[in-house]
């Protein structure tokens, strides 16, 4: 509870009264309606020259677009057209957006979309993530036996704990071993077309793109296949612009409402995707990466008994993608911020998400 003291004796005996219970965050956020407003980083406490300094470091390390959000305002943004594109970039351009910006193939930040869709459709009581894979996919979606693969549940592929290789080949019974499986996890989106009778951009036109205005996002099909590899595939690409992106960030950090809309109330399953979904690796939830978790499995491989990112807020959790696309959400600093481009760390040594975080951490208020 907040409580506020007025000096107004007419309403109170001793001049004082108590008011204002408490605020739920999410009735504290802007919502843009075609363009973001902004807000002056120093009218809200933050030093806008630090935030620029972060935002020169991230245009040295090859950004196309940074955004960050306050609260639903736009506290700093820049962006590019970059000029010297690596190929691997240049094949995951979906066209331009009004301003001219690139609208790109966010990789594996898709996940964290389809997280929130899978949250949708057990809403709509269309699916349950405890559903055995094959109730919607049919028998033999894997190279599992069917012994095994009865055993293998939505829950875990959005957990990365199938069990498969990325051959979808059996290595260990589901929820035993937690391993980052792309194509095990785009089964996920399959279950959900297949269970809502829609294709994956009919259902998320419906549900979340054309509800929080993201006018520049759809999924499209990927040339050659997956983005590693023909063997760690995943046949689609989400295509978003930053902007877009912020949307999506936005809708996250006010538990799934849109201005008056809600477009998930489930706050059990919400809560539920940005928290420890294992423990076989802490840092993971449902397609969202965690922060401010110990013995934290990395996202290229490898155990550290540290948090995904140290600079950053403990509460952080984020999408992230190949060539650094990350929507990061951070509930105690009401903040959305959003990078996409080409790889940043073949620009320099300091890792790039190392140095921004602590570049933002800097510029924010002083408590």
């Amino acid at each position: 509870m907040k409580y506020l003291m007025v000096n107004n004796p007419t309403h109170s005996l001793l001049g004082l009264v108590v008011l204002l219970f408490a605020t739920p965050a999410w009735a504290q956020l802007q919502f843009p309606a075609n363009d973001w407003e902004t807000v002056a980083p120093e009218s809200v406490g933050w030093d806008k020259e630090g935030l620029d300094q972060a935002l020169d470091f991230a245009f040295t390390r090859n950004s196309s677009e940074v955004i960050i959000v306050l609260r639903g305002k736009i506290l700093a943004q820049r962006r590019q057209n970059i000029q010297n594109k690596s190929t691997r970039y240049r094949n995951r351009i979906e066209g331009q957006d009004d301003r001219g910006q690139d609208i790109e193939d966010v990789a594996s930040a898709q996940k964290s979309i389809v997280s929130f869709l899978v949250g949708v459709a057990q809403e709509k009581k269309l699916i349950s993530i405890d559903d055995p894979v094959h109730k919607h996919l049919g028998e033999g979606w894997s190279k599992a036996s069917g012994e095994r693969e009865a055993k293998i549940k939505v829950r875990h592929l959005i957990t990365m704990t199938s069990g498969l290789n990325t051959r979808l080949q059996f290595v260990a019974p589901a929820g035993t071993q937690w391993k980052y499986n792309t194509t095990a996890y785009a089964r996920s989106l399959q279950v959900i077309e297949q269970a809502a009778g829609m294709t994956a951009n009919q259902l998320t036109k419906k549900w979340l793109t054309d509800p929080i205005g993201m006018k520049d996002s759809k999924w499209v099909k990927r040339p050659g296949g997956g983005l590693l590899s023909a063997v760690d595939a995943n046949t689609v690409g989400f295509a978003t612009t930053a902007s877009d992106l912020a949307r999506f960030g936005l809708l996250m950090l006010a538990d799934g409402k849109w201005k008056a809309n809600v477009l998930l109330a489930d706050k059990q399953y919400l809560k539920d995707s940005h928290s420890p979904s294992q423990q076989l690796n802490p840092s993971y939830g449902y397609l969202w990466w965690l922060n401010g978790k110990k013995a934290a499995v990395r996202p290229i491989g490898g155990k550290t008994n540290k948090p995904l990112l140290a600079e950053a807020p403990a509460d952080m959790y984020a999408a992230q993608g190949a060539m650094g696309r990350k929507c990061y959400v951070c509930p105690s600093l009401d903040l959305v911020v959003v990078r996409l481009g080409d790889t940043p760390d073949s620009f320099g040594k300091t890792r790039f998400d190392k140095q921004f975080w602590k570049l933002i951490m800097q510029a924010a208020p002083r408590k």
